[in-house]
């Protein structure tokens, strides 16, 4: 039964009727760091490109003009489809997605060891993932570069157990680029699927096992759907920043790997920067990941109520 206050309400009752006023300290800082920011870089995707950088008051479409259409080097060309722009964001997907599949094959397993272990070792397993990660970012992405390059230590190492003849050229690939976004976010998915499996309840599994399920079928029709919610958070995690990521194609790609985080970094960096491009830039991969957020909500919606 729930507690009664003094005025006769119940105590649920008076939490839900002060849940405004509890909320109102998340929906200011939402409110400040995020709905303000993204208005401001919605409206500036709309001016006009100041000369020496920055923006001029004067709303136009020219930047998404820009983005998908090729008018010639002075605009007096029959308009075609900009390729180089949505080239771009194609490999920044083709980069995330893999990120993200790679992260799933490494994170599962992982996760799964971790949560099967006593608590104590729980613990050790988890500080041992998320301990490198306390250390920034920008300083991650560059001992990677450190550790890869042609006169870094694996390269060394290669060499001096006969592996290899000449060093590996990684610096400045793909394969270089989808190593830098796949050790910057393994941890975004390791961590919120070992929340789901330490949750998954065990006796389903030999359940299955007494009814003659081989593990690939205990794995695919008992666990999986189980641990789904924190699969789903895991890929989210991953994909997303990956997406927009431009610390790893900058320090570990080439013009070869260039990402669309990148792309928007560049525009809004130095006088020569194009802010409204920029902006629309951002605009556009904002877009396509809520498009894409918001149908798989759509979807997870139509599926729960079938």
């Amino acid at each position: 039964m729930a507690a009664m206050a003094p005025g006769g309400a119940s105590s649920s009752e008076i939490y839900k009727g002060n849940a405004p006023r509890l909320l109102l300290p998340t929906w200011v800082v939402i409110g400040v760091f995020l709905l303000v920011p993204v208005a401001l870089m919605a409206i500036y995707s709309f001016l006009t490109k100041e000369f020496r950088g920055g923006v001029i008051w004067e709303f136009t479409l020219a930047a998404y003009d820009q983005f998908f259409l090729d008018r010639g080097l002075f605009g007096d060309e029959p308009p075609s489809i900009e390729w180089t722009y949505i080239t771009i964001f194609w490999r920044s997907i083709w980069q995330a997605g893999l990120a993200t599949v790679l992260c799933l094959l490494i994170g599962f397993p992982t996760a799964w060891f971790i949560a099967t272990r006593d608590a104590r070792m729980r613990t050790v397993w988890l500080l041992v993932v998320t301990v490198p990660y306390w250390v920034n970012l920008l300083i991650r992405t560059v001992s990677m570069k450190f550790l890869i390059r042609d006169e870094g230590p694996l390269n060394a190492f290669l060499l001096w157990t006969g592996v290899i003849d000449q060093p590996l050229g990684l610096i400045n690939t793909n394969l270089a680029v989808q190593l830098g976004l796949f050790y910057s976010y393994l941890p975004f998915m390791v961590l919120p699927i070992y929340a789901a499996v330490e949750r998954y309840d065990f006796a389903l599994s030999e359940a299955a096992a007494d009814l003659y399920a081989d593990r690939w079928t205990i794995l695919r029709l008992v666990i999986l759907p189980v641990v789904k919610p924190g699969l789903v958070a895991g890929c989210i995690l991953v994909f997303v920043p990956s997406l927009g990521a431009f610390l790893a194609p900058d320090l570990l790609g080439g013009a070869k790997s260039f990402m669309i985080g990148s792309l928007i970094e560049e525009q809004f960096k130095g006088a020569a920067g194009n802010w409204p491009f920029g902006a629309a830039a951002a605009m556009i991969l904002m877009t396509i990941v809520m498009i894409v957020l918001l149908v798989y909500a759509r979807s997870q919606t139509r599926e729960a109520a079938a």
